[in-house]
C-alpha cells in the first residue's frame, strides 16, 4: 500500500527538482539575449530569472529539509525552512528591482545604451514565456494537492515572470518598431519596460514578504482563531472557548486551545472531549492541536452537582446525596467514601472539611449529615461450603416472590445468591420491576424489599437488590 506522506515528499520534491531545470535553461537564454541585445528590460529579466535560480535551488533543499520529522532540535519539526526560504527569496527579489530602477533612471537620464532588437530576440523570449507559464501551472497544481509555502513563492514568481516577460518582449518590439518607422523616442520603452518589471518584482515581492514575514514572526492567519473558536463553541460539552492560539511552521498549524468545562467532569469525559475538539479543529486546518481543559460550574448549576464537584475536588468519593428545605434552613445528607484503614479521628477529619466546604456553596444556614462508611478496596472470599448457603438462596427467592402481593411496584425475583464472606452473610439477587416507573420510586421499593429480607432472615447482614425493567 502506497504511503501518502511518502507520496507527497516525492511529489514536491520532483516540482522543486523541476522549477531548477527551468530556471537554468531561462537563464542560459535571456543571458544569450542580453548579449545580442543590450536591452534593459532583458537584463532585468535575466536577472529575475537569476535569482529565480537561487531561490529554485533554496526552495529544493528547504522542501526536503521541512519534510523531515521533528527531532530533539526542533521539537515543531521544520516546516519554518520553507518560511525561511520565501524570506530569502524576498530579500532577492527587492535587490534586483532596486538595481533594474537604478539602471533604468540611468538609461533615461543619464547615459545612452545602444539596442539592437530582432526577431531572434523575440523568438527566444517566447519560448522562455511558455517554459515560464508550464513551470507555474505545475508548480500551482502541486501547491493546490500539497500546500507549501516554498513551492507557492516559487510558483508565484513563475507567475510574475510570464507578465514581466510579456513587458520585456512589448518593449522591444517598441523599440525595433522605433527604429523601422524613424521614431527614436520609442528607444525609452526598452528602459520603462525594465522599471515595468521592476514594479511587478516589488509588488510579488512585497506579498511574499508580509506572509513570510508573519510567519517567522507567528502572526496568525487572519479569521482562522475565530473559525476555530466558534467551531469548538459548537461542541457539546464546551461550556466556553477562553483561548484560541494559532502559529504557522511551514504548511503545518499549531493551535492551542483553552476551554471550560463542567467541573463534574471525570478525567475520562474531559479526555474524550479533548479528542473531539481536536477532530474538530483538525477537519479546519491541518494542524497539531493541543487542548486544555479549565473546570467551570455551568450555568444553572444544582447544589447536588455543586455538592459532588465539592467532593471530587477534594478527592472524596459521596453518593446517596440528599437535601431537604424546611423554612429557611436546608439540611443535606449524603454518604461519603473513606479508605477503609483510616481511623476515625482521620475519617471524620475528612467529612468535617467536606461539610466546611458544602457550607460555602450557600449564604444562608446549611445543616450537613455524613454518613461515613469504608470505601471497597479489599477483595474477599467465601469461608464457608456452598452447601447451606444454596438452601438459605433457595428460602430467599421464595420469599421475595411471595411479597409481589404486597409491592405492586414488583414482578418476579431470580438469580438469588447468598454467600458467607469474612463471618457475615450477603445476600444478592435480581428483581424485575414495571420498567415505566420513575428511578426514586423504585429505589425506595428495593430499599423496603432488602428491609423484609433482614427482618424475615436476621442472620443475613447485607442484601443487594439489581432491579430490571419488565420487558413483557
Amino acid at each position: 500500500m502506497t504511503n501518502p506522506l511518502a507520496t507527497e515528499v516525492r511529489e514536491k520534491k520532483q516540482a522543486a527538482l523541476l522549477s531548477v531545470g527551468s530556471a537554468v535553461i531561462l537563464v542560459s537564454l535571456k543571458a544569450f539575449l542580453v548579449l545580442r541585445t543590450g536591452s534593459l528590460g532583458v537584463l532585468s529579466e535575466a536577472l529575475h530569472s537569476g535569482l529565480d535560480l537561487v531561490a529554485a535551488v533554496i526552495t529544493f533543499l528547504s522542501v526536503r529539509v521541512s519534510d523531515e520529522p521533528a527531532d530533539e532540535r526542533h521539537p515543531y519539526g521544520h516546516g519554518k525552512f520553507e518560511n525561511f526560504s520565501a524570506f530569502v527569496e524576498t530579500g532577492l527579489l527587492v535587490l534586483t528591482a532596486l538595481y533594474v530602477i537604478y539602471e533604468a533612471f540611468e538609461r533615461l537620464f543619464f547615459k545612452t545604451v545602444h539596442i539592437a532588437p530582432s526577431i531572434t530576440a523575440i523568438l527566444v523570449l517566447l519560448v522562455a514565456l511558455t517554459i515560464d507559464l508550464t513551470r507555474a501551472r505545475a508548480l500551482s497544481s502541486v501547491v493546490k494537492k500539497y500546500p507549501s509555502e516554498a513551492l507557492e513563492a516559487d510558483a508565484l514568481h513563475f507567475s510574475t515572470d510570464v507578465w514581466s516577460t510579456i513587458v520585456v518582449i512589448s518593449g522591444i518590439g517598441l523599440v525595433w518598431a522605433g527604429e523601422t518607422w524613424n521614431m527614436p523616442w520609442l528607444i525609452y520603452a526598452d528602459a520603462l519596460a525594465g522599471l515595468a518589471v521592476a514594479g511587478i518584482i516589488l509588488w510579488v515581492g512585497s506579498r511574499l514578504g508580509k506572509r513570510t514575514v508573519d510567519a517567522l514572526l507567528d502572526v496568525a492567519p487572519e479569521g482562522l482563531q475565530k473559525e476555530i473558536a466558534r467551531a469548538v463553541a459548537r461542541i457539546d460539552g464546551v461550556l466556553d472557548v477562553d483561548r484560541v492560539r494559532v502559529r504557522r511552521a511551514g504548511n503545518r498549524h499549531f493551535v492551542d486551545a483553552t476551554v471550560s468545562v463542567a467541573r463534574t467532569a471525570s478525567l475520562e469525559q474531559v479526555h474524550a472531549l479533548s479528542d473531539a475538539i481536536e477532530k474538530r479543529i483538525g477537519e479546519i486546518v491541518p494542524s497539531d492541536v493541543m487542548v486544555h481543559a479549565e473546570p467551570r460550574a455551568p450555568q444553572g448549576e444544582s447544589l447536588f452537582e455543586a455538592i459532588r464537584a465539592v467532593a471530587q475536588r477534594m478527592g472524596l468519593a459521596v453518593h446517596d446525596v440528599s437535601a431537604l428545605q424546611q423554612q429557611n434552613q436546608l439540611f443535606v445528607e449524603l454518604h461519603l467514601e473513606v479508605d477503609e484503614n483510616l481511623s476515625l479521628r482521620d475519617a471524620h477529619r475528612q467529612a468535617s472539611e467536606l461539610e466546611d466546604g458544602i457550607r460555602e456553596l450557600r449564604d444562608g444556614p446549611i445543616d450537613v449529615n455524613i454518613h461515613i462508611e469504608p470505601l471497597g478496596r479489599h477483595i474477599a472470599t467465601p469461608d464457608v461450603g456452598g452447601g447451606e448457603m444454596k438452601q438459605l438462596s433457595r428460602s430467599i427467592e421464595e420469599f421475595l416472590n411471595t411479597l409481589p402481593a404486597e409491592f405492586d411496584e414488583l414482578v418476579n425475583c431470580h438469580d438469588v445468591h447468598v454467600r458467607k464472606v469474612e463471618h457475615r452473610i450477603l445476600a444478592s439477587c435480581h428483581c424485575t420491576m414495571k420498567g415505566t416507573l420513575p428511578i426514586t420510586q423504585i429505589h425506595d421499593v428495593t430499599a423496603a424489599l432488602e428491609d423484609r429480607v433482614k427482618e424475615r432472615f436476621p442472620q443475613v447482614h447485607r442484601v443487594t437488590i439489581h432491579p430490571e425493567p419488565f420487558e413483557g
